[in-house]
């Protein structure tokens, strides 16, 4: 699944620049200018992660109506017709975002293209993993020889265990799925106590100690080369956290790296949002 870089990705990306100069212009120095900044950047990639999920929702449309379109050609190849003439039968009737693909592939056939050229061209006009499988499955059968009736029936039944085995971990994987942005949230309250509640308390407590060393309102432990800054390790803490969690649900839900990430950048750019809310800084 490949995302075309439009105009309106360059309009966001301007708005969002426009808005970070406003917020160093105004909110330098202020309790706002992290806040204002994740917003801003969030505004600059809304448009990706807007396209990515209805492209998503596309392929699933797709892959669809691509059951529908096999189902027809089985019928039409089973009446008699050959694969160039039963694909020219079926192409009249709807299949919903499938259609422009398929008008395509009636072109090319009717133009003189092979069908397995043509076939070729279809799947990957398409993007879609399970149509790129199903169409080498045809061409190979058709090259051996096979039974072309048989073979698209195969793929019919195959396309259809594959659609109900992702719908079924989907519906498994929901209730884990809610889980792990609770997990994630819980997470962040709890950094957020220790640095804001708990680690003051503790260096007010440690102040009288001499010698060895103390725990700051501002996150600092120790003096000279063996300082640590607390915050910046909480908030790295929460960036990995995110990334990994992300990874657990997108694997979970949609079984790929690619929907992995996309809930990381959404559980980091949340969490980034909170803490510079809640803090007034991110570090």
């Amino acid at each position: 699944m490949i995302l075309k870089f439009k105009k309106k990705y360059w309009i966001g990306i301007s708005i969002a620049l426009f808005l970070i100069i406003l917020d160093v212009i105004y909110f330098l120095g202020t309790r706002w200018f992290y806040s204002f900044l994740v917003l801003s950047l969030s505004i600059g990639w809304v448009h990706f992660w807007r396209d990515f999920f209805k492209e998503l929702k596309r392929q699933k449309e797709i892959e669809l109506k691509f059951l529908e379109f096999a189902r027809a050609l089985v019928s039409s190849v089973k009446s008699g017709f050959s694969i160039p003439q039963a694909i020219i039968n079926v192409s009249n009737k709807d299949y919903g975002a499938l259609n422009s693909y398929v008008e395509k592939l009636k072109n090319k056939i009717e133009w003189g293209i092979p069908v397995q050229e043509a076939l070729l061209m279809f799947s990957e006009d398409t993007g879609n993993v399970v149509i790129k499988r199903s169409v080498s499955i045809v061409i190979e059968a058709e090259k051996s020889g096979g039974n072309i009736e048989n073979v698209l029936d195969a793929i019919v039944d195959s396309v259809l265990d594959v659609k109900k085995l992702k719908e079924e971990r989907r519906a498994t994987a929901f209730s884990h799925i809610i889980q792990g942005y609770i997990v994630f949230f819980i997470f962040i309250i709890i950094m957020l106590v220790l640095q804001l509640k708990l680690l003051p308390r503790l260096g007010g407590l440690s102040a009288g100690f001499q010698g060895l060393g103390s725990i700051g309102a501002g996150g600092i432990i120790g003096g000279g080369a063996g300082q640590l800054n607390l915050d910046k390790i909480f908030f790295s803490l929460v960036v990995i956290q995110g990334f990994f969690a992300g990874i657990m649900i997108g694997k979970f839900s949609e079984g790929t790296l690619k929907n992995g990430l996309l809930h990381s950048l959404i559980l980091i750019t949340v969490a980034s949002l909170v803490i510079a809310t809640v803090k007034g800084s991110l570090w």
